[in-house]
C-alpha cells in the first residue's frame, strides 16, 4: 500500500508546486489605511486594567481585509489610532464594490493615571487634510479589593 500511495502523493505534490510561478515577484497586495466611523468607548478607564474597545470601520470593497491597527503615541496619554487594511491587486479576482461597515476590536491597556484623548483616524478632507473622531476618557484608581 506505502508503495502505491507514495508515488501519488508525490505527483499531487509535484503538480501542485508546479503550479505557482514563483518568478512573479510583483506584490499581489498594497496596504491602506480605512476609515474609522466610530468607537465605543467606555466612559472611564479604571487604572491597571485592560479594555476592549469595538471600532466600526467602513470596507470599501470586497477586495479589502482588516490587517490590524496603527496606535501612535503623540504623548503620554494620547493616541491616534488607525484602522489599517490590506487590498488585493490581483487582476483575476472579482470584488465586490458594496461598502460595509465592520467592527474590530482593539486592546488597550490602562498604564498611566491622566485622562487619555483618542483620535481615530476618520479620512481626509477635500483639502487631502487628515480628520479624526476624538474621545476623552478619564481614568480612576482601583477600588481596593477586601
Amino acid at each position: 500500500m506505502k508503495k502505491v500511495l507514495m508515488p501519488i502523493l508525490l505527483f499531487v505534490a509535484c503538480s501542485w508546486f508546479s503550479s505557482c510561478n514563483l518568478d512573479d515577484d510583483s506584490p499581489n497586495f498594497y496596504f491602506t489605511a480605512l476609515n474609522v466611523v466610530e468607537a465605543d468607548v467606555p466612559e472611564s478607564f479604571e487604572f491597571g486594567k485592560t479594555y476592549d474597545i469595538d471600532v466600526t470601520y467602513l470596507r470599501p470593497n470586497g477586495c479589502t481585509f482588516f490587517e490590524g491597527f496603527d496606535v501612535t503615541k503623540t504623548a503620554e496619554t494620547d493616541r491616534d489610532i488607525v484602522a489599517i487594511g490590506s487590498v488585493l491587486t490581483d487582476e483575476d479576482r472579482a470584488c465586490t464594490e458594496a461598502i460595509e461597515e465592520v467592527v474590530a476590536t482593539l486592546k488597550f491597556s490602562v498604564i498611566y493615571t491622566n485622562e487619555y484623548h483618542f483620535r481615530f483616524y476618520t479620512g481626509d478632507d477635500e483639502n487631502g487634510n487628515a480628520t479624526f473622531v476624538e474621545y476623552t476618557i478619564p481614568v480612576t484608581e482601583a477600588e481596593p479589593t477586601n
